[in-house]
């Protein structure tokens, strides 16, 4: 690998996601231990944890958010302004645009992860998009993969992979290794010469998501 590279996680959440309890200094460690050059923190709607841990740690962390849309998820890096839950996915990348943010969609195509993507607003949204994550390691089937991958080369966008962590031990379950960037101009150029490492998780980590949510309801670690 060359040196000049990096290995990046573009997918994992911390406790100020609902369902999560990763806090940011487990999180920036375990990166570090895992020779994780740059991770997207991508809370769910929520830009607060990103920019604590990007405080805490400038030359690792991008400034990331999840977006639940009114069809499904965008992944958006080096954002600057939080964008709300429950908008258009066209609306959601016009607010974007106007950030210069990257743009992605999360695990498109899994059933189980509150997609409701219609083929036709998918494929509306293709030229607008920067990548498409083509592997997500919490699919509990890799069929959904192989269809956002199918997407992917159909449309001629880049392709972004995730371990969708929300534990310590999921990250850099599914990376990328390219040239060192810092910006969403910067990203757009490396993701030419990346290269994927992946594994999928166990569908036990799933139930690491609904025990944060049960112990979230109860007040505790909230």
């Amino acid at each position: 690998m060359n040196s000049a590279f990096v290995k990046a996680e573009f997918h994992c959440h911390t406790r100020y996601s609902p369902d999560s309890l990763m806090s940011l200094e487990a999180l920036l460690l375990n990166c570090r231990k895992k020779g994780i050059g740059k991770v997207a923190v991508t809370d769910h709607n929520r830009l607060a944890g990103a920019l604590k841990a990007h405080e805490m740690a400038p030359d690792l962390v991008i400034v990331s958010e999840e977006i639940m849309t009114t069809e499904g998820e965008i992944l958006a890096y080096f954002l600057t302004e939080e964008i709300p839950e429950g908008l258009h996915p066209l609306e959601v990348v016009r607010r974007l645009r106007e950030q210069n943010a990257f743009i992605s969609v999360a695990h498109p195509f899994d059933p189980y992860r509150g997609s409701r993507w219609q083929k036709e607003t998918l494929e509306s949204l293709a030229p607008h998009l920067d990548g498409i994550e083509v592997f997500n390691a919490r699919c509990v089937e890799n069929a959904f993969n192989q269809k956002a991958l199918a997407f992917a080369q159909e449309f001629a966008l880049p392709q972004m992979v995730g371990s969708d962590a929300h534990s310590t031990f999921e990250l850099g379950r599914a990376v990328l290794f390219l040239p060192d960037f810092s910006s969403a101009d910067t990203l757009r150029v490396s993701l030419r010469s990346a290269e994927k490492q992946t594994r999928r998780s166990a569908s036990i980590v799933h139930f690491v998501s609904t025990w944060a949510k049960l112990v979230k309801s109860t007040g505790v670690g909230a």
